[in-house]
């Protein structure tokens, strides 16, 4: 009767999620989980301590309703609905070239000078340390002069270059007593200087304003280009204004140096409300221009007028008008001095816009319905004495004479006051600042919280990954699934990598033993293969002959371990065993028994040597006996299917209780299925892990369609798990000691 071990197992759908193993592997990884964890919360807390922090300052600007540009016009604007905040178009006004431009000149910063500073944590240092004096210098650490250790100050005044180095990195090296030396790239030396004086050569004026550093200390030194610097900033610098309509703009700047920072956008909104200022005055002093123009004109007018009148009164000898007249006189004038002084500003308006403009088109329609009541006018004063007529006609243009010119004083008086003392309609609300207690970079518990929340992800993930990608059984489920009864599980022994590690191959070829059953007799994996020695002995009863054929569907599942260790456990229950090395490839039994694999199975078969020679005995281990591989032959799979190799193992039959032979891997080569023919038993070993259901399946067919049936498998190297059948299948039992 045989015996194996069977192991329930529950049906259950691929695309079911079973949370026991899901949990189950999270726990079994939980170190990698930990240790990465625990990693990148090392690195955020390091990042977030050494980073250098970013300032933010800030400053806020109003943008008014914009002033018309002559008197009398602004409730004609506003009933044609001009829009109350102009902050679209003072964004793009406060951010151009013309602006940043000039900040930039002013402050230089199209000249880059910092010092070079030890990688890490280089600039940490130089943030934290304190001089005791203004210009004190921190003394270079460990010999290390070339790097800033903290004070160092470069102000360069002017640095002009060829068009070839701009925004080429070059190195200013400070000497003694203000003395340096300005090199490129590549250390050439391009000229010598002395701070306070302009130094010239290859092409270069440079003039130092302030040097203080330990001699022997390296600036990085660029001069970029004026545009790309202005181009830089308008992508740094963030303008937005606060609600829809509102007037009001924001100006925010980041940068590593808040005082820096600050002076920037001190620049732009001064620079910003000045250009504003002078803007608004160029339109007054137009539009008191064009008003003087007319002046002399509308004098001339009301010269003539008056004259004609005077004329007129001392021909006619008459100077009174009635009251009629007087009447039709006054509201003749007020319409006329309206449609003069609206022509006033239609002409100021076709300076700026088309007559397709709508303020251009609302001013005609107005002249065009006063003209409409001075007509109706006309027709009244039509039927007044020709003498009334005249004298009402020569009146009116004196007294709309009069009217227009005194408009245009008052009105010339107002532009020259308004030129003269123009504020513009922006201010500034709020001066840039920069709170240095609160960088906005980097935010340092966010950092850490989400750094080591990374890690634990990527841990997660990698995990999974692996999981997913790895498709070797870790279920014994798996294996019975694809019909293969599991006669054993060999757990995976660090005491075997412990031995195989310590011993090796020593002079002359010959390889000293690491049988696991001899060194450690107690340890979980020997106890296992004595489970499969008890299985076995069951399983021989029904098998032809005592053939033990070991292999494996794929190179490394372990079958020479299980096979080695499997002969010298069964030896120690006082049977007589041999094991032959049936894999005159790549055998390796001779480097876990011991000795040398020449003089063996291959030299055998071949009439080379005799069976004397052939066996050996396994030192330490009595009842074990061992035949190696040989020579690697040309044609091993012809060698077993020779005569002489089934004569061979008639002859080892009725010499030994059980021979176990350790033959290829069945996918690899046929060499097993050729061995299987002659043994009673044929076992394949699985390697947690590693083998893949279908790749067992796919072996256990090969077997078959060769006509070898497959008793079982033996699960080796299986790894302990919180969920499966190795967290509860084994457990330590030695015995006490001494």
């Amino acid at each position: 009767m045989t015996t194996k071990q069977t192991f329930p197992s529950s049906p259950r759908r691929d695309d079911d999620i079973d949370l026991h193993a899901l949990l189950g592997t999270l726990l079994d990884h939980k170190w990698l989980i930990v240790g990465v964890t625990a990693l990148f919360f090392v690195f955020s807390v390091l990042y977030v301590t050494l980073a250098t922090p970013v300032y933010e300052a800030t400053a806020t600007v109003q943008v008014e309703q914009k002033v018309p540009s002559l008197p009398g016009l602004d409730d004609l604007t506003q009933t044609l609905g001009a829009s109350s905040s102009q902050a679209t178009t003072e964004i793009a006004l406060i951010t151009s070239r013309t602006v940043i431009g000039q900040a930039v000149t002013n402050l230089k910063l199209d000249i880059q000078a910092e010092p070079e500073r030890f990688p890490i944590i280089g600039n940490y240092l130089a943030r934290h340390y304190n001089p005791q004096m203004p210009g004190d210098v921190a003394p270079p650490l460990m010999g290390m002069d070339s790097y800033d250790w903290g004070g160092s100050q470069l102000d360069i005044f002017q640095l002009d270059v060829p068009s070839g180095l701009l925004d080429k990195p070059l190195h200013v090296i400070a000497g003694e007593h203000g003395a340096y030396t300005l090199t490129d790239d590549d250390d050439n030396v391009l000229l010598q200087g002395r701070v306070g004086q302009t130094a010239t050569g290859n092409g270069i004026t440079m003039q130092v304003q302030a040097l203080h550093a330990n001699p022997g200390t390296v600036f990085d030194v660029a001069r970029h280009s004026h545009l790309g610097t202005i181009t830089a900033l308008q992508a740094a610098i963030q303008a937005v204004e606060m609600g829809k309509d509102s007037g009001i703009i924001v100006l925010t700047y980041d940068n590593p140096d808040p005082v820096l920072a600050t002076q920037l956008l001190d620049q732009i909104s001064s620079l910003y409300v000045q250009q504003n200022v002078e803007r608004n005055s160029a339109e007054a002093a137009n539009s008191l221009k064009f008003v003087k123009e007319q002046l002399p004109k509308v004098k001339m007018d009301l010269e003539k007028a008056t004259a004609a009148l005077n004329a007129f009164q001392m021909r006619a000898h008459s100077v009174d008008i009635s009251l009629q007249t007087k009447g039709l006189l006054d509201q003749t004038v007020s319409i006329d001095t309206q449609i003069e002084n609206l022509r006033m500003q239609m002409a100021d308006v076709e300076r700026k816009f088309t007559s397709n403009h709508p303020t251009y088109q609302a001013l005609a329609a107005q002249i065009g319905q006063l003209q409409a009541k001075k007509a109706a006018l006309e027709k009244q004063v039509g039927n007044l004495p020709d003498t009334q007529q005249e004298l009402l006609r020569l009146t009116r243009d004196v007294q709309v004479s009069n009217e227009t010119y005194t408009n245009l004083l008052n009105q010339a008086q107002q532009l020259d006051i308004a030129r003269a003392g123009t504020v513009g309609n922006v201010r500034v609300v709020d001066r840039a600042a920069t709170n240095t207690n609160k960088p906005v970079w980097p935010p340092k518990m966010i950092l850490v919280f989400c750094g080591t929340a990374l890690g634990g992800l990527l841990a997660l993930a990698f995990i999974f990954i692996r999981q997913l990608l790895n498709r070797g059984v870790e279920d014994l489920a798996a294996i019975e699934h694809v019909g293969l009864p599991v006669y054993a599980c060999v757990p995976l022994s660090a005491a075997e990598r412990e031995i195989s590690v310590r011993t090796g191959k020593v002079r002359r070829g010959v390889y000293a033993q690491h049988l696991l059953a001899q060194s450690a007799p107690d340890d979980l994996a020997v106890e296992a293969l004595r489970s499969l020695r008890t299985s076995l002995h069951f399983a021989r009863l029904e098998a032809k002959n005592n053939l033990l054929m070991i292999s494996s569907p794929g190179p490394g599942a372990g079958k020479t371990f299980v096979g080695a260790n499997l002969a010298a456990v069964i030896a120690q229950a006082g049977q007589r065993v041999l094991l032959i090395d049936a894999d005159m490839r790549k055998g390796a039994l001779h480097s876990v028994v011991g000795g040398r694999p020449e003089q063996g199975l291959s030299e055998l078969i071949s009439g080379q040597i005799g069976l004397s020679e052939a066996v050996r005995t396994v030192e330490g281990a009595s009842n074990l006996y061992f035949i190696a591989r040989g020579k690697v032959p040309p044609n091993p799979s012809e060698l077993l299917m020779h005569a002489h190799f089934t004569a061979l193992l008639e002859k080892l039959k009725p010499r030994f209780d059980l021979i176990i032979i350790d033959t290829p891997p069945i996918l690899a080569v046929t060499d097993a299925a050729v061995i299987g023919h002659h043994v009673g038993t044929s076992l394949m070993v699985v390697r947690f892990g590693v083998n893949q259901a279908r790749e067992i399946a796919l072996a256990k067919q090969r077997f078959e369609q060769n006509g070898v049936p497959v008793k079982g498998a033996i699960f080796n190297a299986v790894e302990k798990r919180s969920a499966g059948y190795y967290a509860y299948a084994y457990y330590e039992y030695a015995g006490a000691k001494a």
